[in-house]
C-alpha cells in the first residue's frame, strides 16, 4: 500500500469520525426533545480497483421503526375520542347534581313525592299544599335549566368541532408540505431526518384528532386515511370543508364535513365526494361529533320523556279533581283537534254545575259509546249542552274547549267512577287540559288519540323535514314530507314507509297516537328525529312533531309550569272530588275533601306507558336515567384511563427504541474521538514517513 492510500484511508477515517461525533452532539442536544429519533451515521468500506481503501460515508439516517410509530398513530386516536367523551360525561353528570344534594335534579324528583304525602294530613294546610305545588315548580324548573344546561354543553361541543376541524386542515397543510420536501431529499440522496419528526410529531397530532391509517411510499410520503377509508393525504393536497360561525350553535341537525381539493394556488377546489359525518372517524373530531348528534340529544331525549310522564301523571290527577268553590268556567290548552275531528272517547264522563259551597244545581253524565262510533268533537258537546240545559255551557274553538256555568255557579268535571272516560289512555277533560296543573304554551300535554283514518290536516307548502340516525349517531337518511292537502295520517305514513326512510325501517302510531318508529335488525338501536317543522294542523298551531310525540324534545318541557293561578293560592289546588251520588240540592264538593292528595301519590306509583321506554313508573325512569348518566361517566373515565395507559405504552416503546439514550451517546462519543485520534495518528505517521522519505532521497 502506498503512502497516498494510507494518508486517503486515515483522511476517509478522519472525516466518518467527524460525521458520527456530529450526529452523536445532535442526538445529545436534542434528547429532551419529544417525538425526536436520533441520527445513525450508515458507513461502508470503500473500494477501489477492487481494494479497500479507507471507509465511504453516507447521509445520516434515523432509527425508527415505522410499526412502533403507526402503533402511536393508533392509540392516539383512541384516546382523542375517549379523552373528550369522558370530560363532558363528568360536565353532564355535574349538571344533574349529586343525589344527596337538595338542589340537584334527583332530590327535586324525590321531593314531590314527600310533598304529596304531607298534604294528606287532616285538612291539608295551606302550607303543605302551597309546599307541593312549590316543589312541583321548583322540579320543572330543575329540569328546564339541566335542559339548558345540556344546550349549552352541545354549543360548546359545536365549538370545538369547529376548532379541530380547524386544526386538522392546518396539519393536513403541513404534512402535504413535509411530504413534499421529504420526497426530494429522497429523491436527491439527502438525509430526511428533520423534515420526518416534524412530520412525524403532525401525523401524531392529526392522529389525535381523527383516527387514521398511515402508508408508507418508495419516495418517501406518507399517504393518510381515514378509518372508514377516507382519503386525506396522498400526491395532492385536500382540505375539509365545515360551514360554521366559529361560535357554536344548538341545531337540530349540522351539515356534514365535506372534502375538498386544494389548487396549486392554495385555494379550496372541487368537492372529492366524501364526508366525514360519523362518529366512527374517531379521534377527538369523532368524540365530538358523538357527543353532539347522539350522547347529549340521546339525554335530552330522556329528561323530555321523564318530564312528559311526570306532566301527565300529575295532569291525571288534578284533571279527576276541582277546587272548592269550583271555578265559574274551564278553558282548556290547543289540543290541535277540530270539531269535526273523530270523537274516539270511551266510557263516561260526569260534567256538573254547583253553586260555590258545593251543592249541586245540576249534572249531566255523557257516555260516548253511546254517541256511536262515527261521533265527533261537535256530537260530545253538543251532548254536554243538552245534558246541562241552561245551567252551563260548552264551546269548542281553536283546539280549545270551554265548559262555563252560569249565574255564578262553578263547573266540574269529573270521571264516571264504573267506567271512566278514555281517549289515548287518558280522561275527557285531561285531554282537553281543562283542570291542568302543569301547562305549556304550545298546547296541551300528553298523547292525541290520533289514528292513522284521522285526517291529518295539514296544508299545501307545509314541510316535515324527517332524519333517521344510525346507532352512532350518523345521519342515515333524510326525507322531506310534503303532505297534501285533505290527506290522512296514513298517507303521512305510507309516504314514509314508501320514500328514502323505507330501508331502514317501519312507522306506524300506536294506540295513544304517538308515531312509533320500528328499526331493521341490522340497525336496531336507530333513531328518529324531526329537526324541521312547518306544519300546523286545520290552522290550530299544534305541528306534526308536537302532536305526535315522536321526541322527547316536543315534550313541551322548555316553557311548562304550573299553571300560575295553582301556584299563586293553595286554593288553587284541585284536591276535592265530585260526590257522583249527591243529588240537586246535596252538597257535592266539600271543602275539606283532600282525596286528590292521596290520588298523586298513588298515581305517582303506578306505572305509565313512556313510549319507546317502555312502561314504568315515573320514578323508576328518572333512577334509571340519573343512575344510566353517572354510570356512563365512570365508564368514560375507564376508558380514558385505559386509552391513555395504551398510548403512554406505545409513545414509551417507540420512543425506548428511536430516543436517545444519554450513557449510550456518551460512550459513542468516547468511541469516536477515539477513532478520531487514531485516524489522526495515522495521518501524523503518514506525513513522518514522507518527511523520512524525502530525507532519503535527498
Amino acid at each position: 500500500m502506498s503512502l497516498t492510500d494510507i494518508l486517503g484511508s486515515a483522511l476517509s477515517g478522519l472525516n466518518a469520525a467527524q460525521a458520527g461525533l456530529r450526529s452523536t452532539s445532535i442526538n445529545i442536544a436534542n434528547v429532551g426533545t419529544p417525538g425526536y429519533a436520533r441520527e445513525q451515521v450508515n458507513l461502508a468500506p470503500g473500494v477501489t480497483a477492487g481494494q479497500v481503501s479507507g471507509v465511504r460515508v453516507s447521509e445520516p439516517t434515523r432509527v425508527a421503526d415505522q410499526f412502533l410509530e403507526f402503533n402511536v398513530y393508533r392509540r392516539s386516536g383512541d384516546f382523542g375520542r375517549t379523552d373528550v367523551v369522558a370530560n363532558y360525561s363528568d360536565r353532564l353528570q355535574a349538571l344533574l347534581g349529586a343525589p344527596g344534594n337538595e338542589s340537584g335534579l334527583p332530590a327535586r324528583l324525590d321531593a314531590i313525592g314527600a310533598a304529596a304525602v304531607a298534604m294528606t294530613g287532616p285538612g291539608a294546610t295551606e302550607q303543605t299544599v302551597r309546599g307541593f305545588t312549590g316543589t312541583v315548580q321548583d322540579a320543572l324548573q330543575s329540569m328546564q335549566q339541566v335542559g339548558k344546561d345540556v344546550s349549552v354543553l352541545r354549543t360548546d361541543v359545536e365549538s370545538e368541532v369547529g376548532g379541530t376541524v380547524t386544526t386538522i386542515n392546518d396539519l393536513l397543510g403541513r404534512i402535504q408540505a413535509l411530504n413534499d420536501t421529504v420526497s426530494r431529499q429522497v429523491a436527491l440522496g439527502q438525509a430526511t431526518g428533520g423534515a420526518t419528526d416534524l412530520r412525524m410529531n403532525a401525523v401524531e397530532q392529526l392522529s389525535g384528532l381523527i383516527k387514521v391509517t398511515v402508508r408508507q411510499q418508495p419516495d418517501g410520503r406518507l399517504f393518510i386515511e381515514t378509518a372508514g377509508g377516507v382519503t386525506l393525504v396522498d400526491k395532492r393536497a385536500r382540505t375539509l370543508d365545515y360551514p360554521t360561525s366559529g361560535e357554536g350553535v344548538d341545531q337540530a341537525s349540522y351539515p356534514p364535513i365535506a372534502l375538498h381539493f386544494v389548487e396549486a394556488d392554495g385555494s379550496v377546489g372541487a368537492a372529492t365526494g366524501e364526508r366525514l359525518d360519523s362518529p366512527a372517524i374517531g379521534g377527538r373530531l369523532g368524540g365530538l361529533l358523538e357527543l353532539r348528534d347522539k350522547i347529549l340529544p340521546g339525554f335530552s331525549e330522556q329528561l323530555g320523556t321523564l318530564f312528559g310522564g311526570l306532566a301527565e301523571s300529575l295532569n291525571a290527577v288534578s284533571n279527576a279533581g276541582s277546587t272548592v268553590p269550583p271555578p265559574t268556567s274551564l278553558t282548556g290548552g290547543n289540543s290541535g283537534l277540530v270539531a269535526t275531528d273523530r270523537l274516539g272517547f270511551t266510557g263516561r264522563a260526569v260534567f256538573a254545575v254547583t253553586q260555590p259551597d258545593g251543592t249541586l244545581a245540576t249534572k249531566a253524565t255523557v257516555d260516548f259509546d253511546a254517541l256511536g262510533a262515527g261521533a265527533t268533537i261537535a256530537d260530545a258537546v253538543a251532548a254536554i249542552n243538552a245534558g246541562l240545559g241552561g245551567a252551563g255551557s260548552a264551546s269548542f274553538a281553536n283546539g280549545r274547549l270551554t265548559i262555563s256555568a252560569s249565574g255564578g255557579n262553578g263547573v266540574v268535571v269529573a270521571q264516571d267512577a264504573a267506567s271512566p272516560s278514555s281517549r289515548a289512555g287518558i280522561g275527557f277533560a285531561q285531554v282537553f287540559g281543562l283542570n291542568d296543573l302543569i301547562t305549556a304554551p304550545a298546547g296541551t300535554l300528553g298523547p292525541s288519540g290520533l289514528t292513522a283514518a284521522d285526517p291529518h290536516g295539514f296544508g299545501a307548502g307545509e314541510t316535515i323535514d324527517v332524519i333517521i340516525r344510525d346507532p352512532a349517531g350518523k345521519a342515515v337518511a333524510r326525507q322531506t314530507l310534503n303532505p297534501t292537502p285533505g290527506g290522512s295520517f296514513a298517507d303521512l305514513l305510507a309516504d314514509l314507509n314508501g320514500g328514502a326512510l323505507a330501508p331502514f325501517g317501519s312507522f306506524a302510531l300506536d294506540d295513544r297516537g304517538r308515531l312509533r318508529f320500528t328499526p331493521n335488525a341490522s340497525i336496531p338501536t336507530a333513531t328518529v328525529e324531526i329537526p324541521a317543522d312547518s306544519s300546523n294542523r286545520f290552522g290550530t298551531g299544534r305541528s306534526f312533531s308536537s302532536l305526535m310525540h315522536v321526541s322527547g324534545a316536543a315534550s313541551g318541557l322548555a316553557g311548562s309550569a304550573v299553571r300560575a293561578d295553582i301556584l299563586a293560592t293553595a286554593q288553587g289546588l284541585p284536591l276535592a272530588r265530585l260526590n257522583l251520588a249527591a243529588l240537586p240540592g246535596q252538597r257535592a264538593l266539600g271543602p275539606g275533601d283532600i282525596r286528590g292528595a292521596t290520588a298523586f301519590i298513588d298515581q305517582l306509583g303506578r306505572p305509565l306507558d313512556l313510549g319507546r321506554a317502555g312502561t314504568m313508573r315515573i320514578d323508576d325512569f328518572a333512577t334509571q336515567l340519573l343512575g344510566r348518566t353517572g354510570l356512563d361517566a365512570a365508564r368514560a373515565r375507564d376508558h380514558l384511563a385505559d386509552a391513555s395507559a395504551r398510548r403512554d405504552d406505545a409513545v414509551s416503546r417507540r420512543d425506548s427504541f428511536s430516543g436517545v439514550n444519554i450513557d449510550e451517546e456518551l460512550a459513542q462519543l468516547v468511541v469516536l474521538q477515539n477513532s478520531y485520534s487514531a485516524a489522526a495518528r495515522v495521518i501524523t505517521s503518514a506525513s513522518q514517513m514522507y518527511d523520512v522519505l524525502i530525507g532519503m532521497i535527498r
